[in-house]
């Protein structure tokens, strides 16, 4: 297995910037108090935040508080947030209303996170490129709705913000930190976190830096053999690294320039115990995946007084490159024998612009919000997969049909496009009525690229063109305030997404067996999304209800047309399918009790079905429901949290595999302030506390739309980690 790399040097460097970056501070306040320029409060980002970030009635904010409270530092914790959203292993996405991979738009800062998915070859992912450490909330937007993000929000859309130097520089401080660190024994990881932000003047600076190593994710299987019929989890060893650098330049409380670098790795090597004995040595097969992405911006942000064009604007211009490798090594004892390596890489490379603005004006008793919105974007994808095999010699011709290598599958892709968003809250009686129509224009175009590489892959066939498209997502939300408690809604909205560039261009041809190919003629995948809630407000309850239904056209699915006398086993093709309608129900409340004592519950319902083939989906989740009962005071405080989840039994045809059993689990939380306000924060958990066997119904892998070498491994491989706990602390200066 990989050797790991040694984290000493890194922590020295964490420790002396820890040291030197308060001491420089600390003589800044004391050499020079009079070349310390005081500010007024900087109140530009909070403003911002209220008119162009403000959440909707569909959005559940998240903030580094209440994620820090939840111990969640991990992606496989994210639906400790909130039950309607999950996230699926199999293909590395968020899962929101029962969709899931490019069908969830990801933001960071607004920069789109592409999901990536090379269609073949098992290399899935993207959209979970960032540390949670790094972020200062997470909003989670429910709802199928493009009429303001554009394209990919079908089932709905995860917000990121990172840490600004305002989060840290609070009460005009000079200079600010945070310090967090916590061990994880369901994967026995460490996650070590420093954040400092300075003031010189009116400039203001941010330096984030996070790690955490661990191990395999444990399961509850208990099979320790060689080959397919394993189902305890196979070692692995993981490091995580993110870096964050924001510099932000006050020209006055009106104005403020900003630029942001920021990276993130992610390595993970496993020994596959459970790879096929037919096929492999036993204990010869290790993986590799790694994810790295990039990115670098430049802002521009301005609150006014209602005397200029705008109230609000903000422009970013970024740049992000983003890249997932899997490495496979082994022996293979099948013919090709041998020494056998597999290198399949994905890279997207994306250029863009985006801005954001909002006008407030009253007309007699009306009040208009107006919010005004523009992307442009240009984009690179690169599709590679090489390798070393013994398929030169003579006699592994027919065992090598199925193991073509050192080509792409997808040819190199140059996209663009633009969007335009508009958007109006019209308030009658005095504001307790709000009409909100909005409308957004998007057009994309694809340009696949000829290189020698995808000339293998295409053979006699010839080079696909060019592939364009554009969609208008128009929206309608009305918002009545019953009183200054109840607040009642309903919107209808569009959404769509446009067809990713392997599901345009795949050509994945193995003659005489199979082949799977893309289509240029795909149509974006289209939906009209219903949600009518109510909302209440007091100091004793919080809480909301709401039901949805959203129907989807053109969905993009992969059918089989049958062998034939060329392709004897399958011929697999990308299509649009008409009909496909996911419906559910949502509700969530916090209960005030007495004596800082209160209660939480939260429901999620969706089922979802392909109405042309009759037959339900298996992005679906189990109906979940979660009872919480805590206790606070100044200095500690305690919860209780159940987990119920029904079975799960409706699932596609033929894939009795992805039906789940229901379950219950308990985990008991605590955190304590040892030392008072002012000093750290420290939590514990205790997680599955009945040590309960149970699986996550996203984790299960659906049918490959390709035949497999090797049959899927036992469900309990999949099963989640039994009883565990976490600790973790979190210090502010």
């Amino acid at each position: 297995m990989r050797i790991k790399r040694n984290i000493y040097k890194k922590y020295m460097i964490s420790g002396m910037l820890s040291v030197c970056i308060p001491s420089f501070v600390f003589a800044q306040n004391g050499n020079n108090k009079d070349s310390i320029t005081k500010l007024k409060p900087i109140v530009i980002e909070k403003k911002i935040e209220n008119s162009l970030n403000k959440a909707t009635v569909l959005t559940d904010r998240e903030t580094t508080q209440n994620i820090d409270k939840k111990q969640i530092n991990d992606i496989h914790d994210i639906s400790h947030l909130n039950p309607s959203i999950n996230y699926n292993t199999d293909n590395n996405s968020f899962v929101i209303r029962g969709l899931n991979a490019n069908r969830v738009l990801t933001t960071i800062d607004g920069v789109p996170l592409p999901w990536l998915n090379d269609g073949v070859r098992g290399i899935k992912g993207g959209s979970s490129a960032f540390a949670f450490n790094a972020l200062s909330t997470i909003d989670i937007i429910r709802g199928s709705d493009s009429s303001f993000y554009g394209s990919g929000a079908l089932g709905g859309i995860i917000a990121l913000r990172t840490l600004n130097p305002e989060d840290l520089l609070t009460k005009e401080k000079n200079w600010g930190a945070l310090t967090k660190g916590s061990y994880n024994s369901a994967d026995k990881s460490w996650h070590v976190n420093q954040a400092f932000a300075v003031r010189a003047n009116q400039t203001l600076l941010l330096f984030q830096g996070s790690r955490a190593e661990g191990h395999q994710r444990k399961n509850m299987g208990t099979v320790e053999v060689d080959g397919d019929k394993r189902t305890r989890e196979n070692p692995a060893d993981f490091d995580k690294n993110n870096l964050l650098f924001k510099v932000h330049q006050y020209l006055n409380d009106n104005h403020r320039f900003g630029f942001t670098a920021e990276r993130f790795s992610y390595n993970k090597d496993t020994h596959s115990l459970n790879a096929s004995t037919e096929i492999f040595s036993p204990k010869s097969v290790y993986n590799e995946r790694n994810t790295r992405r990039k990115r670098f911006s430049v802002s521009y942000d301005y609150n006014g007084n209602g005397d200029a064009v705008f109230d609000a604007f903000h422009g970013q211009l970024y740049w992000q490159k983003q890249s997932n490798n899997h490495i496979l090594n082994g022996y293979r004892i099948q013919m090709p024998k041998g020494d056998y390596l597999r290198d399949n890489f994905m890279r997207n490379t994306d250029y863009g612009f985006n801005t954001y603005s909002f006008k407030k004006v009253d007309i007699g008793s009306m009040s208009h919000k107006l919010k005004f919105a523009a992307n442009v974007f240009a984009s690179k994808f690169h599709q590679y997969a090489s390798g070393k095999d013994n398929c030169h010699l003579r006699g592994n011709e027919r065992g090598c049909v199925f193991l073509g290598t050192n080509k792409s599958d997808a040819p190199d892709t140059n996209s663009q496009g633009f969007g335009l968003t508009l958007e109006n809250e019209i308030g009658f009686s005095n504001n307790n009525l709000r009409f909100i129509p909005g409308i957004r224009y998007d057009w994309y175009k694809h340009i696949p690229q000829r290189t020698p590489a995808f000339e293998k892959a295409l053979g006699s066939r010839i080079m696909p063109e060019e592939s364009s498209g554009s969609h208008f997502s128009p929206k309608m939300r009305i918002e009545w305030n019953a009183n200054n408690q109840v607040l009642f809604y309903t919107q209808w909205a569009q959404a769509f997404r446009a067809p990713s560039v392997s599901e345009l261009y795949l050509t994945f041809v193995k003659s005489p067996f199979y082949y799977m190919i893309g289509n240029p003629d795909l149509k974006p995948e289209t939906s009209n999304g219903y949600d009518i809630g109510v909302q209440y407000n007091n100091m004793h309850l919080n809480g909301s209800f709401s039901v949805f239904t959203n129907e989807y056209k053109n969905f993009i699915d992969v059918i089989d047309k049958g062998p034939s006398k060329e392709f004897m086993y399958a011929r697999k093709h990308y299509v649009n399918r008409a009909h496909v309608r996911i419906s559910g129900v949502e509700t969530k409340a916090h209960f005030t009790l007495m004596n800082g004592l209160y209660s939480n519950f939260a429901l999620a319902y969706t089922q979802g079905k392909d109405l042309d083939k009759d037959e339900y989906l298996n992005s679906i989740p189990a109906f979940k429901t979660v009872f919480g009962l805590g206790y606070e005071k100044e200095l500690w405080g305690t919860d209780i949290i159940l987990t119920l989840a029904a079975k799960r039994d409706k699932v596609e045809g033929n894939s009795d595999y992805n039906k789940v059993p229901g379950y219950g689990v308990v985990d008991i939380l605590g955190w304590w302030k040892p030392f008072g306000e002012k000093g750290p924060i420290i939590r514990a958990g205790v997680y599955n506390l009945f040590d309960q066997k149970y699986w996550n119904a996203a984790d299960l892998p659906s049918p490959s739309p390709i035949p497999r070498r090797q049959s899927l491994p036992p469900k309990d491989y999949f099963s989640q980690p039994g009883r565990n706990f976490k600790i973790s602390y979190v210090q502010e200066f």
